[in-house]
Formats: structure tokens, C-alpha cells, sequence
């Protein structure tokens, strides 16, 4: 059986997105025709979740700490090596964003290696706090950005492979070292529109 690519899994479930917006309402209830927007981001967060796990721990783990056939870099081109996960998620998100999908994704923490990936509203901010605080756990929030009304849900993202853990800890700019296998290292904000 061939599985179809990750771009058209995402194409699959932004042409879904349509439906869940056109179908939303601001108390985020499924109105005729659509779906929730928790539905929505649930369904969404599935399939960026696993595509993440997959690279993580069959391409970046595999070749880089089992086999030691090559490194992951957040210099990759410089250095002729793979791209970091989170890099590999970055531009998989604004390729979604630059095809004009209704909805955004990122990866955000409260101790990025990158700085550009700290929290900046206060969903985000209170949705990682939650995630950690009540690991396992997702969060689901409205907030007003600009004109817009968005639901924003923001899921844990685990250390699930030894290139996490060892990435982090010993990056120099890391504000935490201490990460172990299964900790929640961060997390995955889903933002969509919903009627005001």
C-alpha cells in the first residue's frame, strides 16, 4: 500500500479546514456542515505530530546517533548536514503559510535554543505553562489578534529520541540542560480563524 506524502496529507485536512471554518462559530460549537475548531486542530496537530516523530527518530536519531553516518546542524547547508527537527518543522510551516492556508502552525518553547521561538501572546504563553504543569494534557484558548478571532490550541512536544535530549542539553545557547526522554520540551501552537 503506498501512503500518500506528507504534502498531501496537510493538503488534505487545509481543504478540510475550510469546511471547519465556514462551519465554526466564535463559541467554537460545530454549526451546520462543519466541525470544531478542537476537531480541527486536533486532526491537524495528528499529522504534523507523527511526520515530526517519523523524522525525528528514523532519519535525524537513525543517521546521526545509531549509525553515525551523518550530523543534523542547525547550519546544515554550511556544514553539508541533516536539518534540525524543529528547522525541518519551521519550514514546513511556512510553506503551509506561503500556499495561503487559513490556518498556522509553529513550534514554541519556554526555553528555545532559538529565541525566536519563545512564546509571544498570552495563549501562547499560558498555553505552554498548562502543557508543562499538566503533562499529557492540551490546551485550548480564544484569542483576538489584530481584527481576528482565532482558536489557538497548543499541544506538548516530547523528547522522544537521544538527538532531543543531547541537542538541547549541550547546545550552547539552551537555557535548559537538563532534558531526559519523554520530558515535554516545548509545544505545538495551532492557530484557526473562527467567525467574530
Amino acid at each position: 500500500m503506498k501512503y500518500p506524502t506528507r504534502s498531501l496529507r496537510l493538503a488534505l485536512v487545509a481543504a478540510a479546514s475550510t469546511v471547519a471554518v465556514a462551519g465554526c462559530s466564535a463559541s467554537g460549537s460545530k454549526s451546520e456542515g462543519g466541525i470544531t475548531p478542537q476537531a480541527m486542530t486536533d486532526a491537524l496537530h495528528t499529522v504534523l505530530e507523527t511526520d515530526r516523530t517519523v523524522y525525528t527518530k528514523l532519519i535525524v536519531n537513525r543517521l546521526q546517533n545509531e549509525e553515525k553516518i551523518i550530523k543534523a546542524s542547525e547550519h546544515w547547508k554550511e556544514d553539508k548536514a541533516l536539518v534540525l527537527p524543529a528547522q525541518m518543522f519551521r519550514a514546513g510551516a511556512e510553506m503551509v503559510r506561503d500556499k495561503g492556508a487559513t490556518f498556522s502552525y509553529s513550534l514554541l518553547s519556554l526555553w528555545p535554543v532559538n529565541k525566536q521561538n519563545a512564546p509571544k501572546t498570552e495563549a501562547e504563553k499560558a498555553g505552554l505553562q498548562y502543557i508543562i504543569d499538566k503533562k499529557g494534557e492540551n490546551y485550548y484558548a480564544k484569542e483576538k489578534l489584530g481584527d481576528k478571532t482565532y482558536f489557538t490550541a497548543v499541544y506538548p512536544d516530547y523528547a522522544v529520541a537521544p538527538a532531543c535530549v543531547t541537542c538541547h542539553n549541550e547546545h550552547k545557547d539552551s537555557p535548559r540542560t537538563d532534558f531526559r526522554i519523554g520530558d515535554v520540551m516545548g509545544g505545538v501552537v495551532i492557530r484557526i480563524p473562527i467567525d467574530a
